[in-house]
């Protein structure tokens, strides 16, 4: 699946973002995870190995152990997401056993 537009745009805002893309903070981790959760919450999906493919050839990631810590986070906010979306909570009014 290649990746949509909007995908491209947050992932160009990962790098514009990134100030040392040799070593990620905790401050852009936090800020790449709530970019990757935008994009999920807005019904967006983006294949893993597509963004790994992306930050390769992008060229100013010059540093693997940050490109699949990007990757890493991507997959974690995509499948956090996906399990969390299947839940339900069930109201005690909507019970239907009469109380």
């Amino acid at each position: 699946m290649p990746l949509t537009n909007n995908v491209i745009i947050k992932l160009n805002e990962i790098t514009t973002m990134v100030e040392d893309k040799t070593k990620l903070t905790e401050s852009d981790i936090d800020e790449i995870k709530s970019l990757f959760q935008n994009l999920v919450e807005n019904n967006e999906r983006y294949d893993i190995d597509e963004i790994e493919f992306w930050f390769e050839n992008e060229g100013s990631w010059t540093s693997r152990e940050s490109r699949i810590r990007i990757v890493n986070l991507s997959s974690y906010v995509q499948d956090k997401y996906q399990q969390t979306a299947h839940l339900r909570i069930i109201s005690d009014d909507d019970c239907g056993c009469g109380n």
